[in-house]
Formats: C-alpha cells, structure tokens, sequence
C-alpha cells in the first residue's frame, strides 16, 4: 500500500501543476506531452490522475484514518 500511496502523491502533483499552469498560463502540460487533450495518451493520464486522487479520498477511510507513506517496520 505504500507504493501505491506515492505514487497516487505524484499523479495527483502532476494533475495539480497541470491545472495550476492551465490556469495561469492557459497551457495543458498533458495536451502538450501527448499532443493532444483528446489523443489515448491524454485520457489515460487524466485517468489514471482522477484514480489517484479518488485513492487518497478513499484509502484514509479504507484504513480507519492512516495514510500510509512510509514503512511501518522498525529495525529493533
């Protein structure tokens, strides 16, 4: 579940900086790199950003309210 937890962090950066430079600058960095809002590239991505953040909504409930983002062993 950990890996799963950061890289859900990244897809939902990478949504945040898009959005954030879209809206400043009205440039879609995931159009640009896939040529494209409406090409197999750009829908997967967007996807795969609106299933991460969902995750992070989700998974603290799943859990009883622990995000994990790191290793839970300890080295005794």
């Amino acid at each position: 579940m950990l890996i799963v937890n950061i890289v859900a962090y990244i897809l939902v950066i990478v949504g945040a900086i898009n959005w954030g430079l879209f809206g400043l600058f009205n440039f879609n960095l995931v159009s640009t790199v896939f040529a494209g809002a409406r090409t197999v590239g750009s829908v997967i991505t967007y996807s795969l950003i609106a299933l991460a953040a969902l995750w992070l909504i989700l998974s603290p409930i799943i859990t009883n309210g622990v995000l994990w983002l790191r290793n839970s062993r300890r080295a005794d």
